[in-house]
C-alpha cells in the first residue's frame, strides 16, 4: 500500500519534486506591493467612544460655528465680563457694526449670548450664569424690547 501511495505522489510531484499547488504558486507573478505615502501625523484630538466601542475623534462643531458663521464679530473676552450692562453694550455695538450678520442686530446679539450660555452648560459657574442672564435683560432694555416675564 505504501508503494501505491508513493507512486501516486511521484506522479503528482513530477521531476522537480514540487507538488502541483506549489508549482502554480511559483509560476504566478505577483504585482509589486503599493505602499502608502507617509503623511505628517495630525494633532491628537479628544475622542469619544461610540456604541460599538470604537473611539472616534470628537467634532467641535460649536467652535466651527463661532469661527465661520455669519453671526457677529465679537470683542475678545466679552462673555467673561462681570458687568451685565457692559456685556450688553458690547454685544449691541458688535451687532450693529457687523457686516456678517443676516438678521436684525437685536436677534443676532441675543442669539450669540444664548449660544454661549447653552454651549457652556454645566461648566459655567453659577455667578457667571447670573451675569449673562442679567445681560440678556440689559440687552432687551438697550434695544427697547419688553422684559421677559419672571418665572
Amino acid at each position: 500500500m505504501a508503494t501505491a501511495r508513493n507512486a501516486t505522489n511521484a506522479k503528482k510531484t513530477g521531476a522537480a519534486g514540487k507538488t502541483a499547488t506549489s508549482r502554480r504558486a511559483a509560476s504566478r507573478k505577483t504585482a509589486p506591493r503599493k505602499t502608502a505615502s507617509r503623511k505628517t501625523p495630525e494633532p491628537k484630538t479628544a475622542s469619544r467612544k461610540t456604541g460599538s466601542g470604537r473611539a472616534r475623534p470628537q467634532r467641535k462643531w460649536s467652535q466651527r460655528v463661532t469661527e465661520t458663521s455669519d453671526a457677529l464679530d465679537l470683542k475678545q473676552g466679552v462673555f467673561s465680563e462681570r458687568d451685565p450692562q457692559k456685556i450688553a453694550r458690547s454685544l449691541k455695538a458688535s451687532a450693529e457694526h457687523s457686516d456678517r450678520r443676516k438678521s436684525d442686530p437685536y436677534r443676532s446679539a441675543m442669539s450669540m449670548l444664548t449660544f454661549y450660555i447653552n454651549r457652556a452648560g454645566a461648566k459655567l459657574p453659577e455667578r457667571q450664569r447670573r451675569h449673562l442672564e442679567a445681560a440678556k435683560d440689559a440687552l432687551r432694555n438697550l434695544f427697547g424690547r419688553p422684559a421677559r416675564p419672571q418665572r
